[in-house]
């Protein structure tokens, strides 16, 4: 059974998202705090976690730089759920490596539809690994995607954000551009990638992210290994 952790310190919150977690046929276990929530995270090896942002001492935040810093942990998605609905907040979020950011209060379907959707790119990551559990993707830089695929650095950035499961309006946000614009971009990706939707150009991405460094086109400036 799939393993949801929920890190919220609001009772009323935590027991709602447990009763709808619950119901649709997930393990749900709790942690009233960030503390809490890092420890239930070392026994329990969740497949999602829902953190909020904003509690006292060990707020979401620095959960999720602790969780991106441990190897066993860093892979695993995290989704903002939290009140902070400024763009700034959902900015830092997402250069901390959140997977997602739901503002408060969040429709049942909303809150399953972006569980859903990390499920998803998780087993889709494992496939382009090309095993069961394969390696995460790194998310770090877009370099990769553009020596690979021979993109501007603004595609690659674009492509980074959609291989995460990002919207068109959600990368709009998140690079500062036009939904158009993101639109048009991703168009150009499509072209040089040879595929025709996104759900293609991610399995494509996840691909050259999930190599081991070694099997990477090296950085500019750099030799190739021997």
């Amino acid at each position: 059974m799939t393993t949801i952790l929920i890190i919220e310190d609001d009772a009323q919150t935590r027991e709602n998202l447990r009763t709808i977690l619950e119901m649709e046929g997930y393990r749900a276990v709790t942690a009233v705090d960030g503390a809490e929530g890092l420890e239930r995270v070392r026994q329990e090896k969740p497949s999602v976690i829902l953190c909020d942002v904003m509690m006292p001492e060990v707020d979401g935040h620095e959960v999720l730089r602790t969780l991106r810093r441990e190897k066993g942990t860093a892979g695993i998605p995290v989704i903002f759920l939290t009140a902070r609905g400024e763009r700034k907040d959902q900015r830092l979020g997402m250069e901390l490596g959140a997977d997602d950011y739901l503002v408060k209060p969040a429709a049942v379907d909303e809150v399953l539809r972006a569980v859903r959707a990390r499920l998803e790119r998780e087993a889709a990551r494992s496939e382009a690994a090309g095993e069961p559990g394969g390696f995460h993707p790194d998310f770090s830089s877009p370099l990769p995607l553009e020596q690979a695929f021979g993109l501007t650095p603004r595609e690659a950035e674009v492509l980074l954000w959609v291989a995460q499961g990002k919207s068109n309006p959600e990368v709009g946000g998140i690079l500062g551009m036009a939904e158009k614009t993101v639109k048009v971009h991703l168009g150009h990706i499509f072209n040089k990638l040879g595929t025709e939707n996104r759900n293609a150009a991610t399995l494509r991405a996840l691909d050259v992210l999930c190599r081991p460094t070694s099997a990477r086109p090296p950085e500019s400036g750099e030799s190739p290994p021997p």
